[in-house]
Formats: structure tokens, C-alpha cells, sequence
């Protein structure tokens, strides 16, 4: 969301006010960006320590308290000098943010940070096999057969997340009020996703834009910019000692292991991986959050480096980078689509799996390793550590032909990527054709 505040509000005349609860406002600290501020309302949710725990409870939550303190917060800030245009809301966890709109005459924007496809999936759920059919993991069949504009999409790529009765009622009942919405926002980009984006603008009655790529790529540049302009002072900021070690490894040598920052894979998977990266001898630097650190440092051998964060752009933009072990998440995504780095999948819930799949059977820049699960769904060491290899350029020769197609398929993504983003490109274009949506209906401030 922040990203894409920073994409409209690097435009003449926008800007944005984005809304977070006090608790967020603490975590990110001053300002958000030149053009975007931010605005709090109560802590009326679990806090975002912890709450991975419990996914729906927090959820409802979201759907059930937050309406109200909003409303008021918007009641005073029509008021000020700039007053909302549009509210730009999350598709999936704000649905009540288009009744609020509807009811002040303001366009809704849903946001959807999930993939196109992915959005496609669940506005045409009703045309889909009952949840038996999605449930038996060996079916084959591609959702292509019932949803346009998909083509690689299987109904088994659904579990087990669509197949929990609680999460698909959430689901169902977001997406009856996106239909009320007044456009959709992809924080995808159109050469990325092109079938499923060309199929809902011929069905959704209102726009669809591509704004993608929604990644900090903005404060990548800036930081780049303002490094080479100081290169020469005597007093250079401290680099991280993960960038200094990354300096110090050979060009495309490193797989850098990240796999997000809210759910978690099992503590018997977090094993696998360890192991069978070290088993690998793929050299490595491998992001574990601080509740999953200690067990990964144990595990991982002297592969490698083990860190609790990184800038994972600027990390996935180094040359030393040449693989990715990803969740799939949609960001992490997109993020390695602009750096032009193949992938290793490893999915856990959600979105996620039909992520590993775009990324594997359609846009073919990775291997997918959530197949190769054995008891449990866990994916052992053994098949790890020879996906690594592979992914990496260190097998038999028939396998580095693979890798270097792969690469190079991954090199013209990462062109697109870039160029959708200039003057002229695909989300350059669809942004100025948003802006100028909104301001048929007023010209003012994007509210958030």
C-alpha cells in the first residue's frame, strides 16, 4: 500500500493519506514519503505481534472494529483543506470500506496486493467444483476449464487454505462487496499477468488498472542515487554485514532464502530445509524472523549466513544473488521478477501455491518444491538440496542448459518489469489513467 501511495504521490498534484493504527504508526516510525502521510485510528485490533496465530480471528476483527473509528477519522478530516477524493482499500480485509464510500458518494479503489489471477479465482469462486472436488489433491484439472483467462491454474492449487470453511465464508463475503467497488488496482504489472487482466476487463463492470510493480523500487533508486552522489565524502554510512559479506561473494553464486515475514513453515520443515541446504554446498544467506532463528542457526552448516531481516530488494538486486528459495508470497514475487532472479517455491497457504505455479509452469523462472512434499506435506532434505543444485547451475550439464534458459527468461521479465514502470510503460500509463479516473469525480486528495 505504502508503495503505491509513493507511485501516485510522485505524480503532480496527488497525494495520499494513509490510515494505520497506533500500533503501526510506532513500527513505521516518521513520515511515510514525500506526498503521503499518515493517519492513525485506535488499536481496536490484535496487535501485529502474534497475530499470525490466529489468521481469521484477526480477520474478523478487522471486519467487525475498524469501520467505526474510521468513519470518524473521515468525518474530520473532510473537513481540512484537502478532503478525500477516493478511499483505496484492501480487497480482501477492508470490504466494508466500499459500503462507507458508497454511502459518501467517494469511488472505492480495491487494492488487490494478491496476483490477478489470483483475484480472478476467487471473483468467479461460485463457478468453481464444490470444495470435495478442490479438496483431493491428486486432481489434475485446471481451473482454466471454468474461469477465463487462466491457463495454468490447477483446483488442487486451492488446498488446503479454500478448502477451510471459516477462511472461504471471509473470502465469499469480501468479494460480494468488491462487485460494489468502482475500480480495481493490481499491484502486478500487465506483461506479467496479461491473460487474467485482459479476461476481467472484458467482465468487471468498472476499470481494472495495473500498477505494478508495487515494490520499493522508488526507495532502491533514491538510495542509489544519493550513494553515488556521496561516494566521495570521507564519512559513508556503516553497510550492513550481510551487504559487505554479499560484496565478497563470486557474480550469481549465493541463494538467498527468505520465506516471509507472517506465516511460518512447520518446525519439522524448518529442519529440512536446513539440512538439506547445507547438504546442497550452495553457498547461502537465509533470512529466519526471531521466533524460527535459533533453530535455523543450529541446522544450517557453514554454508552461509543467517540473519533476522534484510533489505530484501537490495539484497535480491546484488550481483552475488542468482536463486531465490521463496513462500511465493506475492511481494517477495514481484520483488524477484524486478531483480531478474529465478526461483525456488516453496508455498505454504493461500495465495501462495498459485503464486509457485504462475512461477513455475507459466512464466517458467523457477522450480516448484511443494509436489515433492512426502508425509505431512513436508519436502525432505534430499529434494532440497538437489532443487538448490539445480536452481544454482551445479548439476549435470542438461540441467545448467536448463538454468540458463531459465535465467534468461527471468533476465526479459525483469526488462518488463522496469519498463512498465517508466514514462510510456504499461503502469505508467494505467496510473495517469487512474488519476484521471478519480478526478472526474473530484480533484483532490487519494485517501487510503
Amino acid at each position: 500500500m505504502l508503495n503505491l501511495c509513493r507511485i501516485l504521490a510522485a505524480r503532480d498534484g496527488v497525494t495520499a493519506t494513509v490510515v494505520v493504527t497506533e500500533e503501526w504508526l510506532g513500527m513505521l516510525g516518521g513520515a511515510a514519503a514525500a506526498g503521503v502521510r499518515l493517519e492513525t485510528i485506535p488499536n481496536v485490533v490484535p496487535s501485529e505481534h502474534g497475530r499470525a496465530g490466529d489468521m481469521v480471528g484477526f480477520v474478523q476483527a478487522v471486519y467487525t472494529r475498524m469501520e467505526a473509528p474510521f468513519e470518524r477519522l473521515l468525518d474530520r478530516l473532510a473537513l481540512g483543506a484537502l478532503p478525500p477524493a477516493a478511499i483505496v482499500a484492501d480487497t480482501f480485509v477492508l470490504p466494508w470500506a466500499v459500503g462507507v464510500g458508497n454511502r459518501r458518494g467517494l469511488p472505492v479503489c480495491v487494492l488487490s496486493p494478491l496476483s490477478a489471477t489470483m483475484f480472478s479465482v476467487h471473483y468467479h469462486f461460485d463457478q468453481l467444483p464444490t470444495a470435495a472436488d478442490i479438496a483431493d489433491g491428486g486432481d489434475p484439472c485446471l481451473i482454466g476449464s471454468y474461469i477465463p483467462g487462466l491457463k495454468s491454474i490447477r483446483l488442487s492449487d486451492l488446498g488446503p487454505t479454500h478448502t477451510n470453511k471459516n477462511m472461504l465464508n471471509l473470502i465469499l463475503e469480501a468479494y460480494s462487496h468488491v462487485r460494489k467497488a468502482q475500480c480495481v488496482i493490481f499491484t502486478s504489472f500487465y506483461e506479467l499477468e496479461s491473460n487474467a487482466m485482459d479476461a476481467l476487463r472484458r467482465e468487471l463492470p468498472y476499470p481494472v488498472f495495473s500498477a505494478g510493480p508495487c515494490i520499493p523500487y522508488m526507495a532502491l533508486e533514491s538510495a542509489e542515487h544519493h550513494a553515488g552522489a556521496e561516494e566521495e565524502e570521507e564519512e559513508e554510512e556503516e553497510e550492513e554485514p550481510y551487504m559487505a559479506w554479499l560484496d565478497a561473494q563470486p557474480v550469481g553464486s549465493v541463494l538467498y532464502v527468505s520465506l516471509g515475514s507472517f506465516l511460518s513453515v512447520s518446525p519439522a520443515q524448518l529442519d529440512e530445509i536446513a539440512i538439506g541446504l547445507a547438504d546442497s554446498k550452495v553457498t547461502f544467506l537465509w533470512v529466519l524472523r526471531g521466533d524460527t532463528l535459533r533453530g535455523g542457526r543450529d541446522a544450517g552448516g557453514g554454508g552461509g549466513m543467517v540473519v533476522p531481516w534484510t533489505d530484501q530488494l537490495k539484497v535480491l538486486c546484488h550481483p552475488s544473488v542468482g536463486g531465490f528459495l521463496t513462500h511465493s508470497g506475492m511481494n517477495s514475487t514481484l520483488e524477484a521478477v524486478h531483480a531478474g532472479v529465478p526461483m525456488l517455491t516453496l508455498p505454504i497457504a493461500f495465495d501462495q501455491p498459485i503464486v509457485a505455479r504462475l512461477v513455475a509452469d507459466e512464466w517458467r523462472i523457477g522450480y516448484g518444491l511443494r509436489e515433492n512434499g512426502g508425509d505431512g506435506g513436508v519436502v525432505g532434505r534430499e529434494e532440497i538440496a538437489a532443487a538448490a543444485r539445480r536452481l544454482m547451475d551445479s548439476d549435470a550439464a542438461a540441467a545448467a542448459e536448463e538454468a540458463k534458459e531459465m535465467r534468461r527468461r527471468a533476465s526479459l521479465m525483469r526488462e518488463a518489469s522496469r519498463a512498465a514502470a517508466q514514462v510510456g510503460g504499461s503502469s505508467y500509463r494505467d496510473i495517469t489513467s487512474l488519476i484521471n479516473y478519480i478526478s472526474e469525480f473530484k480533484n483532490s486528495n487519494l485517501f487510503v
